[in-house]
């Protein structure tokens, strides 16, 4: 395992300009998590891949952070799990861990995410490259998977600008583990009330759109789920 692989931030236009937005508030993690995990299952029942979801039982649930980026940064490493990923798995986890120290947080949580394949796995002396803008471990994958390589290198910028580091721990044929470590504020049940009032949603329209109706049909079926 490599320790914070990425920590230098590359300034692309959105990032110089300063139009990135960060929205510091309260969200459930469970909820973020569930959210974020379904909106991929399409692409990983294509594949047949299973999906798996861990949260350590001494994780809490209630915190302030910026889940619309967190949320971001998991699409990205979950979305380029799957793939790369042609046969297996796919699990993020969640662990507490000790904050890191001088945080300013009021009530520091450290908590690490960590997202696993069982895909084609990354070669020790290419990790760095899977981090650099337009550029893949190998030539080879980009013509068999596409992509261009920008979703990691914008999730490891999202992370250090959140104020935590980006690692990988790979070996070429052996899958690989991407995790990152962030230290969030927990709130208490009482101070969470804007989510005790939150309950199941009905009633809403919903639009489906795609150019597959056999997708359409599937998302339309774990909609009403």
């Amino acid at each position: 395992s490599v320790r914070c692989l990425y920590k230098t931030i590359l300034y692309f236009p959105t990032f110089e300009a300063g139009r990135l937005d960060f929205e510091n508030i309260e969200f459930s993690r469970e909820q973020m998590l569930r959210d974020t995990m379904i909106s991929l299952a399409m692409r990983a029942h294509q594949k047949n891949l299973d999906r798996l979801l861990h949260i350590a039982p001494d994780v809490p649930d209630r915190l302030i952070g910026y889940p619309g980026r967190l949320r971001q940064v998991l699409v990205n490493l979950i979305g380029n799990a799957i793939k790369f990923t042609p046969t297996g798995e796919v699990e993020v986890a969640v662990h507490r861990i000790e904050p890191a120290p001088l945080t300013q947080t009021p009530t520091p949580t450290g908590l690490r995410f960590s997202v696993r394949a069982t895909g084609i796995g990354i070669a020790r002396d290419k990790f760095k490259a899977v981090f650099d803008s337009f550029s893949q471990a190998d030539t080879s994958t980009t013509r068999q998977y596409g992509g261009t390589g920008l979703g990691l290198t914008i999730s490891a910028q999202l992370v250090a600008l959140m104020g935590g580091c980006i690692e990988l721990d790979s070996e070429l044929g052996q899958g690989s583990t991407f995790h990152f470590t962030l230290n969030l504020p927990s709130v208490s049940r009482d101070a969470f009330s804007h989510y005790q009032s939150t309950g199941r949603v009905t009633g809403l329209p919903v639009l489906i759109a795609g150019d597959n109706a056999t997708n359409r049909s599937l998302l339309v079926q774990m909609l009403r789920n």
